[in-house]
């Protein structure tokens, strides 16, 4: 009798291993689906901007990242060839599904539609920013959608 109870024992053991094995793989499942989904809730829009730093040229660039530094810096990601613009002039930045503009304390100044700009302003498509001399207008590209892109295990 002890060896079927011993035996019995084993198998109850080895039933509830494989259910918490179940439960803790379905557990993973579901934070994997979960974690997807908040990391595609986070989708940059494409943006472009046309820069005029004369009139009559004209030079357009397009841009999927979330944030993009308007300066005379040649780690800009638009270097502004402009004495009248600073360093780091300005800072378009996309968070609550918007493109906010925000001068960056610039000795100039930012102007939106020529407004001065004094704190964060939302964007939309065909706005004109000037720094300094340079003029740059804005194009929203709501059907171009940038995922960023998860490597695991990868190298570069």
């Amino acid at each position: 009798m002890s060896g079927s109870i011993v035996l019995a024992l084993r198998l109850i053991t080895a039933l509830v291993l494989f259910g918490f094995l179940g439960w803790a793989l379905y557990y993973l499942y579901r934070e994997v689906h979960r974690q997807s989904a908040s990391i595609a809730s986070r989708r940059v829009p494409g943006i472009s901007i046309a820069i005029r730093h004369e009139p009559g040229k004209s030079i357009l660039k397009h841009f999927s990242q979330p944030e993009i530094i308007l300066g005379r810096d040649p780690g800009s990601d638009i270097p502004l060839m402009d004495d009248t613009a600073s360093a780091r002039h300005a800072l378009l930045s996309y968070h609550h599904t918007q493109w906010w503009l925000e001068d960056l304390t610039s000795t100039n100044g930012t102007f939106l539609n020529n407004l001065p700009i004094t704190m964060p302003t939302v964007i939309t498509s065909g706005d004109e920013i000037r720094c300094g001399g340079t003029s740059l207008t804005i194009t929203l590209s709501e059907n171009i959608i940038v995922e960023p892109t998860l490597r695991i295990g990868k190298k570069p």
